[in-house]
Formats: structure tokens, sequence, C-alpha cells
């Protein structure tokens, strides 16, 4: 039995009209793969299923992260690591020994790894002056960080240290032209009456090298801008080797002065490994860097507290008073505001008015 024409219909339309929606239907479908795949989620062939690449991508990205923030962790881990040998070779040898030994073995590891010897290139610099400069203010922020911790406690130097990220947000406005806005001043002010709240100047519980500390944070808050500054010119390597090489030019005239043979083999293995925790630390922070943007790694740099605490209780008997811990956490309270409101800022900034 034939299904009857329809009055007026011409044979042939039924057929003519299917084709005609199931071209209409692939269209669309064409255009809206194409517009998914221009917004990052895109489908494969069959509806509904994701593309391999789009996940392998995003899969990717994921691992990259979680590979940067532990390479972050392991760089602080370093550093805590440097400060804690530092402190209790400091003990029995001149500090500006100490800083000798971390910056020859420092460069001695340097040399190994990225072959200097064979790249006289490494050494070629588009800003010799800024790279000199550089490399003075590491070399006068590690000798104060050295002598101070001779007289203050692990975490008290650390948590005076950590106003280094408001520095920068400070001092960039008049050298690199970001300027920070009210709440950004606002936080920055809070964090630095953190600070004084772990220096307590005038009060006797805290030593006066605290004040070398806070000098030293202004130092290394302007050796991170020059590094900011030379990220432009010049190449990582190149960078490294020329701050290794400055502290060990600067200090090796007067080794006769300062030298004091170490009396034991676990002396001289302290001394060597403040030059590998840097390099190991430093090329950590390279590479974290590589893998991930700041503001996702920032905020782990605080974890070095912990490091820091600990090794200051188990080496040296040391327990923070509660104020070095009050302070201590409005100056990472203010820092991480800041990192917040940064990348809430830049949010709103690429969203499309």
């Amino acid at each position: 039995m034939t299904r009857p024409e329809i009055k007026g219909q011409r044979p042939g339309f039924m057929p003519e009209w299917r084709s005609f929606v199931e071209r209409r239907r692939s269209s669309q479908g064409r255009v809206g793969a194409a517009v998914r795949a221009r917004r990052g989620w895109a489908l494969s062939e069959r509806d509904g299923e994701p593309a391999q690449e789009s996940a392998a991508a995003r899969a990717e990205s994921g691992r990259r992260r979680f590979v940067a923030i532990l390479l972050m962790c392991g760089a602080v881990f370093c550093f805590a690591c440097l400060d804690a040998s530092a402190k209790w070779a400091n003990q029995i040898v001149d500090p500006m020994l100490t800083t000798w030994f971390r910056y020859t073995a420092n460069v001695a590891i340097l040399a190994v790894v990225l072959n200097s010897w064979t790249r006289p290139r490494i050494l070629r610099t588009n800003r010799f002056a800024l790279q000199i400069g550089r490399s003075v203010l590491l070399f006068l922020s590690t000798v104060l960080n050295f002598l101070a911790l001779q007289h203050l406690q692990l975490a008290q130097n650390i948590s005076i240290q950590f106003a280094m990220p408001l520095l920068v947000a400070l001092l960039a406005g008049p050298m690199l032209g970001e300027w920070a806005g009210p709440r950004r001043l606002v936080a920055i002010v809070i964090g630095f009456c953190g600070v004084l709240v772990v220096a307590r100047p005038g009060g006797d519980a805290l030593h006066p090298a605290a004040l070398l500390t806070v000098i030293n944070t202004v130092f290394y808050a302007l050796y991170a801008i020059f590094t900011r500054m030379l990220a432009a010119h010049d190449s990582t390597a190149t960078t490294l080797t020329y701050s290794g090489l400055a502290g060990m030019l600067f200090l090796t005239p007067a080794l006769p002065f300062i030298w004091t043979t170490p009396p034991s083999l676990l002396v001289w293995a302290v001394l060597i490994a403040t030059g590998l925790f840097a390099a190991v630390g430093h090329g950590f922070l390279t590479l974290a860097h590589a893998r991930a943007p700041a503001p996702v790694l920032s905020p782990f740099i605080y974890t070095q507290i912990v490091w820091m605490v600990l090794f200051g209780y188990v080496i040296f008997g040391d327990v923070p008073d509660r104020w070095t811990l009050i302070g201590g956490a409005i100056v990472i309270g203010s820092g991480l505001y800041l990192l917040v409101w940064e990348r809430f800022a830049r949010g709103r900034e690429r969203r499309p008015t």
C-alpha cells in the first residue's frame, strides 16, 4: 500500500525536503563545532565526545603546573637549608668566609651544569651595567643575611624578609612604571606594620641585627626588580653566571684576612653545601617559573616559614615568640592579599567590555 499523494505536491518532494533538513543540520553542526573549537572545548566528529587533543592539552597544562608547584616548594626548601647551614657554619668560621664558600661552590656547580668553560658566549650581556648592579645587590644582600643570622632566629629573619614582595610592589612604580593603587598601598603599609611587630624597634626582645635583615630585604627587592629588567635582554644562564662570579671575585682578594681552616670534615661539608643549596634552589626557581606564571607560584614561597621554624627548633633549639608569629602572619597575609588582588585586576583587564 502506497502513501497517497497530497494535493498540489509534486512527486519526490518529501525526499528533497529531508535532504535539505539534513544538509542544514550538518552545516549548523560544523559551524557549532568551529565556535566550540575557538572557545577551547571543541567536540570530535561524534557529538558529545570531547576531542582528545583538547583533553590532552588540559591534562598537560595541569601536569606542568603541578610540577612547577613542586619545584617552587623544592626551591624554598633549599633556601631554608641554605640559611640554616650558614647560621650553623657562622658559629665556627667568619661569616664572610661562609659567603665566599657559598659563591665559590655555586660557581663550580654552575660551571659543570651550564658547561661555561666551552661556552664563552655565556658571559656576553646586552646590559653589562645592569648585570653588575644586580650582582652587587645580591652580594650585599647575602652578606647582610649571613651577618644577621649570627644573632637572629631563622623564623625572625625570614618573617622580616617576607616583606620583599611588598617592597617590590612599592618600588615597581618609580622603577618600572607599575604604580600601586590605593588597595595595594594599604596592603603594603599593613605589611610593614607586621615587620615592625617582628622587629620591635626600641625594644629589648630582638637583637639590633634585625636592622641588617631590613636593609637586606631592601637590597633583595631591588635585586628582584633588576632581575625583571634583565629578563628581556639576557638569558637566565648568563644572569646566573654573573651573579655567582661577582660574589666570588669580590671576596677572593680578602680571603687571606678572613680565612680560617675548617676544623672538621663536617664543617667543610656544610660550607660547600651552602653553594649547593643556592645553585639547586635558584635552578628549581627558574624551572618553576618556566612552567607556570608567578601568581600561581608566589603563595608557595611562604611555605619557607615552616622549614625555618622546624630547622630553628631541631638544630638550634629556637622557639619563635608570639610577636614573631603575629608579625609574620601580618606580613604573609598582606603579601597574599597583593597576589589575590593582582590576579583579580588582571582578570578584569582581560574581560571583554
